[in-house]
Formats: structure tokens, C-alpha cells, sequence
């Protein structure tokens, strides 16, 4: 899951910051969710899987459909 989270930011060329921002909490906590270091609430996966217009379920690896 945290790779996706890492690939999609990557692929859509921002940062971690502007990402951060985005979900409301600072770019050491998101930093952490990237990592694996800090669990990605269900709150941030929705925000995430919104703004990159996926699923939740692949945004948390259960599926490798986008949609």
C-alpha cells in the first residue's frame, strides 16, 4: 500500500509537502504514512484516493484496478 501512496505522488510529480498540505497534516506525519512508519487513516485514504481519482481498494493494494 505505502509504495502506491509513494508511486502515485511520483507519477503525478509533486510533493510531499503540497500532498501533505492536501490532506491536512504536516510532511513528517506524511512523510511516516509514506515510509510505513505511520498507519494511513481512513480519513487520508479517502482524501487520497479522491485527489488521484483511484479507488480506495487499489489505493490499498487489495486491487490492481485503478477504478
Amino acid at each position: 500500500m505505502y509504495r502506491r501512496v509513494r508511486d502515485l505522488m511520483e507519477d503525478n510529480d509533486l510533493t510531499q509537502e503540497y500532498l501533505a498540505q492536501y490532506i491536512s497534516c504536516s510532511q513528517s506525519a506524511y512523510s511516516k504514512i509514506e515510509s510505513g512508519q505511520r498507519q494511513l487513516s481512513i480519513d487520508y485514504a479517502i482524501k487520497l484516493s479522491s485527489f488521484y481519482q483511484v479507488s480506495t481498494d487499489y489505493l490499498l493494494g487489495l486491487t490492481d484496478y485503478l477504478y
